[in-house]
């Protein structure tokens, strides 16, 4: 077959259960995901208020092994990795030569020589490609652990409740950005506490062949505390609200870490090179004499709904561009986040509007995030 012919989908292996729940299924970077199963609003409160379960075995795992493992990441990744304690995680990300943001990152120290990188799913072969080429030198391998992992996580204020029913695992002990192996359910898991929703929750990477048994008995284990099944859809709702940024809308290769308003990812200070390093000096030069566009929030005073590419505008002059944008379950208004001239973005600045089919809207400019859950 040639390559320009069009591919099936990859499948994950709770397909036949999403199917069975009635999900929607839409193509997502090459992945055949649930979109919602029902209502996207009711999934996204029972996220805030509950708990939802999502299957995010789409994301792209890459290990990391060997005596100089540490020194790759650290030479790869713009982030300090050597610096990581064991059974801790770090958000970081991997740039260009010329400083632009190719992914977002979670590395997982899971032992003294052996990482886990975690990328996106539009974005784990130009990752995997990255680190296998940067690897030549160390004595360290990459390995595309994609297959080896299916991932659920378990999102919202009742979510350690219901994992406590099913692991003696330390979860009391398990810090923000931590993972620690244990059982859940009779299965073995890698289990991290990170999320992308805004709310407290837990990760679970297992092998695929348990990846149902263990979806069924969180399932029956969060029953009666509300838990649903919960989709891309409510996903992206969730990390909008939180103020999180997704590749390909707020972070992109045509923006450095210092442009997405993220430069503190950028650690100078540990030793050696990296990729980027001097293209980044200079990106965090320009951004302190000139400073870039800002990274805002902005709430709709009427109904509309603002979209991607959309142009922020003020006086009659285009001063942004919408980077996500959807109604906010949460607020019950619709929002934004938009990369806007720093001379607009202080909150509360007047005048501002998003141009949406030639209608200039007015919106409130408001700092980020848009919700943050009470600790």
């Amino acid at each position: 077959m040639s390559s320009t012919e069009p591919t099936e989908p990859r499948r994950t292996a709770l397909d036949a259960l999403h199917r069975s729940l009635g999900a929607t299924m839409t193509d997502f970077a090459g992945w055949d995901m649930p979109l919602r199963y029902g209502s996207e609003r009711d999934e996204h409160l029972a996220v805030r208020t509950k708990a939802g379960l999502f299957d995010l075995s789409h994301m792209g795992e890459i290990t990391v092994t060997g005596p100089q493992a540490a020194q790759l990441l650290n030479f790869a990744l713009v982030g300090n990795i050597a610096s990581v304690g064991v059974g801790r995680a770090r958000y970081t990300m991997i740039c260009q030569a010329d400083g632009g943001i190719l992914d977002d990152l979670i590395v997982y120290r899971l032992a003294d020589t052996e990482y886990m990188v975690v990328a996106n799913a539009s974005n784990a072969q130009v990752v995997l490609d990255a680190l296998t080429e940067r690897a030549a030198g160390f004595d360290a391998e990459v390995r595309d652990d994609r297959d080896a992992y299916a991932l659920l996580a378990v999102q919202g204020p009742e979510s350690p409740g219901i994992l406590k029913s099913l692991t003696d695992a330390d979860l009391d002990g398990l810090k923000y950005y931590a993972g620690l192996p244990g059982t859940v359910a009779g299965v073995p898991a890698l289990i991290a506490r990170t999320g992308y929703t805004g709310e407290d929750g837990f990760e679970l990477f297992v092998k695929p062949e348990h990846a149902v048994e263990l979806w069924q008995a969180l399932t029956k284990a969060g029953e009666a505390a509300g838990l649903v099944p919960c989709g891309l859809s409510c996903r992206d709702t969730l990390r909008l609200e939180a103020g999180m940024p997704l590749y390909g809308h707020e972070l992109t290769t045509a923006l450095t870490p210092f442009d997405a308003g993220l430069g503190r990812v950028v650690k100078f200070e540990k030793e050696g090179d990296f990729v980027g390093r001097e293209a980044l000096t200079e990106a965090a030069s320009r951004a302190e004499a000139n400073p870039p566009r800002v990274l805002v929030g902005l709430i709709a005073e009427g109904r509309r709904v603002p979209r991607a590419g959309y142009q922020v505008v003020a006086g009659g002059q285009v001063i942004g561009e919408v980077t996500s944008g959807a109604p906010s379950p949460t607020l019950g208004k619709p929002i934004a986040m938009a990369y806007v001239d720093a001379a607009h973005a202080a909150p509360g600045t007047e005048g501002v509007g998003v141009d949406i089919r030639g209608s200039h809207e007015p919106y409130d400019v408001v700092a980020l995030p848009f919700y943050k859950r009470q600790k």
